[in-house]
C-alpha cells in the first residue's frame, strides 16, 4: 500500500495536463474551422463595398477605371484574386495574434531563461519541494514539464521495489509525456502560416498574368496600339505581385519569429528535463556509495 500512494499526483497531474491539451486542441481547431471561411468573406466585402466603393472610380463607374492616383480604386482594378490575397493577409494577421496569444501564454510567467536556471540550482541542491512550488507560480509550459518529472521524481524516490535504471526510465518518460503534450498545440496552427507563406506569392503571380492577359487582349480588340491603356493594364496586373509578395514576406517573418519562440521553450524543456534525470542519478549514486 505504501507504493501505491505516492503515484496518485504524478496520475493526477498527467491527466489534468491530457484533459488541458485535448480542450485546446479542440478549440484551436473550432478557431481555425470558423476563422478560415469568415476570412474570405470579409475579404469579399471588403473588396465589394470599400475597394469597390463608386467614389474611387471615375463617374462612379467601376468599368471605366480607378480616378488617377487613387489607390483603392487601382486594388480594385487588379480583378478576382484580390479578395483572395486579402483574404489571406487577413488570415496572416488573425493566426499571428492567436499564437502570440498562446505561445505567451505557454511561456508563462517571467524569463524562461532565469526559470530554468532557478529551478536547475534548486534541484541540484535537493530542493524538489521548492522547484515545485516554482514550477506552479511559472504556469507554463515549461513549468508543467518540470512539475510532472519532479513529482515523478518524488514518487520513485520512495519506491523500493524498482532499481535505479527504471527509476531513470520512469522519470525520463513523464517527461517526455508532459512535453508531448504541450508542445503540438505550440506548433498547431503555424503550418497555416506556412502555406500562406509560400502560396500568397504564387497568387500574386497568378492575378498578375491574368491581368497581363486582360490588358493584352483588350489592347488587341482596340484595333490601333494605345500605351496609356497597356500602361494602366499593366499597373493594375502589378498589385496583384506587390499584395502577394508584402504577404508572403509578412507570413515568413511571423512564422520564423513564432519558431524560434518555440525552439526557446523546446530548449529550456530539455534542458530541465536532463536536469532532474541528472540530478537523480547522482543522488541515487551517492546513496549507494553510502
Amino acid at each position: 500500500m505504501a507504493n501505491t500512494s505516492p503515484t496518485k499526483p504524478s496520475t493526477t497531474s498527467a491527466k489534468v495536463t491530457a484533459k488541458n491539451a485535448s480542450l485546446a486542441e479542440s478549440a484551436s481547431s473550432t478557431f481555425s474551422a470558423v476563422v478560415i471561411p469568415l476570412g474570405f468573406v470579409v475579404s469579399t466585402l471588403i473588396y465589394l463595398f470599400v475597394f469597390g466603393d463608386p467614389s474611387h472610380f471615375v463617374g462612379g463607374d467601376p468599368a471605366k477605371g480607378p480616378i488617377p492616383g487613387d489607390m483603392l480604386g487601382t486594388i480594385h482594378a487588379g480583378g478576382i484574386i484580390v479578395p483572395i490575397l486579402v483574404g489571406l493577409l487577413i488570415l496572416t494577421i488573425t493566426f499571428a495574434f492567436e499564437r502570440f496569444f498562446t505561445i505567451s501564454r505557454a511561456e508563462g510567467k517571467g524569463s524562461i531563461p532565469k526559470f530554468v536556471a532557478k529551478v536547475k540550482s534548486m534541484i541540484s541542491r535537493g530542493e524538489i519541494d521548492a522547484a515545485l512550488a516554482e514550477a506552479d507560480r511559472q504556469k507554463g509550459s515549461v513549468g508543467n514539464v518540470v512539475k510532472a518529472g519532479l513529482l515523478k521524481y518524488k514518487e520513485v524516490d520512495t519506491n523500493y521495489n524498482l532499481d535505479q535504471e527504471r527509476k531513470l526510465l520512469a522519470i525520463q518518460k513523464d517527461i517526455e509525456e508532459t512535453t508531448q503534450l504541450e508542445m503540438p498545440m505550440l506548433q498547431k496552427n503555424l503550418v497555416i502560416i506556412a502555406t500562406i507563406a509560400s502560396i500568397a506569392t504564387l497568387m500574386g503571380l497568378l492575378g498578375t498574368v491574368i491581368g497581363m492577359i486582360n490588358a493584352f487582349a483588350a489592347l488587341a480588340n482596340a484595333g490601333a496600339p494605345d500605351a496609356v491603356a497597356l500602361a494602366g493594364g499593366i499597373s493594375e496586373a502589378l498589385i496583384n505581385t506587390a499584395f502577394g509578395i508584402g504577404t508572403s514576406a509578412l507570413a515568413i517573418i511571423l512564422y520564423n519569429y513564432f519558431t524560434s519562440k518555440i525552439d526557446g521553450l523546446t530548449y529550456g524543456i530539455d534542458e530541465v528535463g536532463y536536469t532532474i534525470t541528472q540530478s537523480f542519478a547522482a543522488k541515487a549514486n551517492k546513496n549507494a556509495e553510502i
